[in-house]
């Protein structure tokens, strides 16, 4: 189960059976809406605010994984999710519309694959069947806790980004049709004492380059093993810095495709999103919209998620700390041996 230092990997093949995405009108202009289940054209959602617009994109998600996967509601038995709000309480609130057995976790915008690795290892060994994994992220909950409300209108500088509104969730089973979770690579908080808000992707991209090289030492694969290699949410400033370390260490990142959810979900150059997308949606809705569709067509055999996280808080920013990061990644393959 243990292989190295600090990878899982999974010889019972737990399978994705079902997944679903639910996004905002930012994310429904963007290259991937056709990949989404659901896109809603107002950001309020009909909702009379935005925590609960927030609430209720992981609520649809859910719902719509659980149809995808042609299973009922009681035959969950456990839920792992969260969110980046105080308390997680997306997460919380939406767990207890679902009435499953929670396991609530935070990673920061890395919680998509935390919660899918804690999803399959628990289906791995045999404790528990079905297991629901799911995050959300919305603008401006996010803006309203992290920086400034959007009523505001506060100008940001071109390194900082836009934190999508979605949601994604998948039903992990035990057998079953879908994609396969091979292995888990469970990353350490690495902070290099960037302090700017505003430049997440800076302080994320050490966080990424040390799990990726930690999957490769762990695992004896190399990027030429993948199809593709996808960060969370690095956006324009974090993704390049992240290639460029990479590249010093000696990891041939030439001979895969490497990209960055961020830079995926928008069209940055048409798009007022600064350097890219953010959130814990951002990652996803990009993998369990766009990059499982492209698996189960058989345009991807294999694909690494390396999803980042800032693990910063309101309190922890305005004591003057710097800006903790974390990434996890999950490898998903097409499901043949």
């Amino acid at each position: 189960m243990l292989q190295g230092k600090q990878t899982w990997k999974f010889e019972n093949r737990p399978v994705i059976i079902g997944a679903a995405t639910v996004v905002g009108p930012d994310e429904g202009d963007g290259p991937l809406a056709g990949d989404f289940d659901l896109v809603h054209p107002e950001l309020d959602m009909q909702q009379k605010s935005w925590e609960k617009a927030e609430r209720l994109l992981l609520e649809q998600a859910s719902e719509f994984a659980l149809n995808n996967a042609k299973i009922a509601k009681d035959q969950l038995q456990f839920y792992v999710g969260g969110d980046l709000m105080n308390q997680i309480i997306s997460n919380s609130f939406a767990a207890r519309t679902l009435g499953v057995p929670n396991l609530g976790v935070f990673g920061a915008c890395s919680t998509s694959m935390e919660s899918l690795a804690i999803a399959s290892l628990m289906v791995n060994s045999g404790a528990g069947q079905y297991v629901l994994a799911g995050t959300c992220s919305h603008n401006c909950t996010a803006e309203k806790q992290f920086r400034y409300p959007t009523e505001y209108g506060a100008q940001k500088p071109p390194t900082a980004q836009y934190t999508v509104t979605g949601a994604g969730a998948v039903v992990v089973a035990a057998s079953g049709e879908g994609p396969v979770v091979e292995y888990a690579t469970i990353g350490k908080v690495i902070d290099l004492g960037v302090k700017d808000p505003f430049n997440m992707g800076a302080a994320m991209a050490p966080a990424a380059v040390d799990t990726i090289q930690a999957h490769f030492n762990d695992t004896g694969r190399t990027p030429k093993d993948y199809d593709l290699i996808v960060t969370g949410d690095l956006a324009s400033v974090g993704h390049p810095l992240a290639k460029e370390l990479l590249i010093r260490d000696g990891v041939p990142m030439d001979e895969t495709t490497f990209k960055d959810c961020g830079l995926m979900v928008f069209d940055v150059e048409k798009q007022k999103v600064q350097a890219g997308g953010s959130g814990c949606g951002c990652s996803a809705v990009v993998t369990y919209g766009h990059i499982l569709k492209k698996i189960a067509k058989g345009d991807l055999k294999r694909v690494l998620v390396v999803a980042t996280g800032a693990l910063l808080s309101p309190l922890s920013f305005q004591q003057g700390e710097s800006i903790p990061c974390i990434a996890h990644a999950v490898a998903i393959s097409g499901g043949k041996e």
